[in-house]
């Protein structure tokens, strides 16, 4: 190339180099402009969208379409709070969207983020516009007939989805919430949100419950649906908040899986679908157990619908309890109180909503599918049924249970209940305790209230104490039978109107006042379980009950002769001869309280007897200053009496000349308390039987007739479990 040629090409070059410079620089300085654009056009949007100000920092370049913002601040008009601030905001920005005016950023990365909310006790709060639905003006809610829960969920469903960005990095993040009634605080060291997937690390105390979590899951925001797994970190349980502050029980899981797959809203009701599970799930309450419940998987396919006053979950939802299935349908419907703004009936008026609750009305219906009894008994909670642990059989078995119950009017509380067995059912091995052990021999140990053993003995004819059904008065056993468990024959163990009577009693009293507890139950409970009053040791008893009675394990006869030599009756602190303490057993109890055998007790001693029963700590008690029987007392013989020859046990006339007195002439009667003064405390004879009104005796079930009970679950008697042999009106008066 020639000197000239290569001038031309030199010139031309640096004519380039110079225009590229020029261009750049422009492009430079362009590009600037443009990013404080795209900053004002975001930060004009946020403020149309909400009403808050948003102050953004210094924002510059870090490389060709990385942009970083020192420090961004959020702050609701007309509140002094900030909500929230960053220490820097980094985000990559499409150049030809920039140039086009039409910024689209992307790769959002926010360091060091702190979200602080807070509520007052006014109900005054700096986050609730973030509630609304975008681009909807504030809509006045209707209050005047309660709250619609299905609205209040859909904008929280809304709000979430609608906020959460499609790609997003945050680092450092800190949210913290006060209110009079809650405290929390969230740590994340990072989230990471990628085309819709979820990955990160969380700390959390919520009312002073400590959770370090992972989070990962997949969220569809324009469809509404999401599945996100909590998982608790370094192989530690997480502890759900709330529920042990508010009801004082410790709830924990290893994993839970939620999903959501959809929600409908009509004019007042959301209706959503998804599925939750959780392995290692774990209750601890008092009142429901001593150990924890465990449940090792278990999960929910769930229809629920929330509205005005109600929620619900619908047919086709379905509970997996390890192993078994199961159908369950739930309404709880909230009957707001109502106040009438013009005070006569008579004319229309509004009737505004005031805040408080009226009344509660829920109806439950649970129904399983055929069941394999391994399946069965295998999927059956940790720390419920640990006599049960371990079961096995043939056959299948299918659950069903039904429940209505009105707040307003606890009276009117429904429930049935039924465990339905195959043909080919069967039991080919027990669990921790083989139930068939009341047919023979056993030591039995007698406990206090405080869970102390008071003395062990025998049940059977190595005890010299034992006394053999057919040796025990009629008298007594016809007497315990009419007063605890009429049906006690004829039943498969259980008396459904007695338990809910009791039930209805516990409810409104908020305490375990009754029991409601079959002969066949008490007898389960004192054999095989412990003495705490919990729901897990009432579920227990039933199914073993169950077991006992509908698989013919022992007869009745036996059930009974093993209840009257192992019940309580009498003081604890007394000491016999040979040094045992308690009156346990009716061989105890004659001699305690007459110095007779058993077989030899009379009408009035027996019921005397039976009267102490529910309550024998108490039976020091029964006598007024005189040493009479207490009113209660002579109406509990005068009713069990009148009972007991309706049914044919006695003669007629045997109740009509009843002696009200009753002769203590063994050791009982040191143990007795005489009153300083004549028992003036009960008026009526109504109220006097409540203390000793049996559970079965409260509609007094029929006394004349022979057919059962509405509800109760009977099969024919069997003629070797009869209470006694012969002629039940015969001279001796049965005894």
């Amino acid at each position: 190339m020639n000197p000239k040629a290569k001038k031309i090409v030199l010139w031309t070059l640096g004519a380039l180099a110079v225009l590229l410079l020029v261009g750049l620089g422009v492009f430079l300085l362009k590009r600037e402009q443009l990013l404080r654009y795209a900053l004002g056009q975001a930060k004009q949007k946020i403020e149309r969208r909400y009403p808050v100000t948003l102050t953004l920092g210094p924002a510059r370049f870090t490389d060709l379409n990385s942009v970083q913002i020192d420090g961004i601040a959020l702050v609701p008009k007309g509140s002094a709070d900030t909500l929230l601030t960053a220490r820097s905001v980094n985000a990559s920005i499409s150049l030809r969207s920039l140039f086009a005016r039409r910024p689209v950023f992307s790769n959002l990365q926010i360091v060091r983020a702190r979200l602080t909310a807070h509520k007052t006790e006014a109900g005054a709060d700096n986050y609730g516009f973030l509630l609304k639905k975008r681009g909807q003006a504030a809509v006045a809610r209707d209050t005047t007939q309660g709250t619609n829960y299905g609205l209040l969920a859909n904008q929280l469903l809304e709000a979430g989805f609608d906020n959460l960005p499609d790609e997003a990095d945050f680092r450092d993040f800190l949210v913290t919430y006060d209110s009079p009634r809650h405290q929390a605080r969230l740590t994340m060291p990072q989230l990471t949100i990628d085309d819709g997937d979820l990955a990160g690390e969380l700390a959390v105390v919520l009312d002073s419950v400590s959770n370090r979590i992972g989070l990962r899951g997949h969220v569809e925001p324009g469809d509404y649906e999401a599945q996100v797994e909590v998982y608790g970190q370094n192989r530690r349980p997480v502890l759900v908040p709330y529920v042990q502050r508010r009801y004082g029980a410790r709830v924990q899981f290893d994993t839970l899986r939620l999903s959501l797959t959809g929600k409908e809203m009509d004019d007042e009701n959301l209706t959503v679908r998804g599925a939750a599970s959780a392995a290692n799930f774990a209750v601890n309450h008092p009142k429901l157990a001593t150990a924890d419940i465990k449940v090792r998987r278990g999960g929910l396919d769930f229809v629920a619908t929330l509205g005005r006053n109600h929620a619900s979950l619908d047919k086709g939802s379905v509970i997996r309890l390890n192993r078994m299935e199961l159908y369950p349908q739930l309404s709880v419907r909230l009957r707001p109180e109502i106040k009438r703004i013009n005070p006569d009936p008579r004319m229309p008026t509004a009737k505004p909503y005031t805040g408080k609750l009226a009344g509660l009305e829920v109806a439950v219906k649970v129904e399983s599918a055929e069941t394999k009894t391994n399946d069965f008994f295998a999927s059956l909670p940790e720390g419920v049924f640990d006599v049960l642990q371990g079961v096995q059989g043939t056959g299948t078995l299918q659950y069903r249970m039904s429940a209505a119950l009105d707040m307003t009017r606890i009276d009117s509380l429904q429930f049935d209940s039924g465990l339905k067995k195959s043909a080919d059912f069967s039991i080919t091995r027990f669990g921790q305790v083989d139930l068939r052990k009341l047919n023979t021999e056993f030591p039995y140990t007698a406990y206090n209230d405080k869970g102390d053993s008071v003395k062990t003995f025998l049940v059977g004819p190595s005890n010299p104490d034992f006394v053999p059904f057919d040796q025990v008065s009629n008298y007594l056993k016809y007497a315990i039978v009419t007063a605890e468990d009429p049906r006690f024959f004829t039943h498969k163990g259980f008396m459904e109107k007695a338990f809910v009577k009791s039930a209805i009693q516990n409810i409104k009293e908020k305490r375990f006042a009754r029991g409601g507890s079959t002969l066949s139950m008490q007898l389960v409970k004192n054999v095989f379980l412990t003495r705490e009053k919990v729901v897990a040791r009432k579920i227990e008893e039933a199914l073993i009950v169950w077991i006992i009675e509908n698989n013919r394990l022992v007869s009745k006869q036996r059930m009974m002769e093993v209840y009257l030599n192992i019940i309580e009756w009498g003081p604890s602190r007394y000491r016999w001869p040979n040094g045992e303490r308690g009156v346990y057993g009716v061989g105890e109890a004659a001699q305690f309280y007459y110095g007779k055998e058993p077989r030899n007790l009379n009408l009035q001693e027996s019921l005397y007897l039976a009267s102490i029963i529910p309550k024998p700590k108490y039976a020091r008690y029964s006598f007024d200053a005189y040493g009479d029987l207490r009113r209660s007392t002579r109406y509990f013989f005068r009713l069990i009496a009148d009972i007991m020859a309706a049914r044919g046990y006695i003669p007629q006339d045997e109740a009509d000349n009843l002696s009200r007195s009753v002769s203590l002439t063994g050791p009982a009667r040191q143990f007795m308390s005489f009153a300083a003064r004549p028992d003036t405390t009960r008026t009526t004879a109504v109220a006097d039987s409540s203390q000793f009104e049996p559970i079965n005796l409260i509609d007094l079930l029929n006394t004349g007739g022979a057919s059962p009970d509405e509800g109760v679950n009977t099969t024919a008697p069997r003629q070797d479990e009869e209470p006694a042999q012969g002629d039940k009106k015969g001279k001796d008066g049965g005894k």
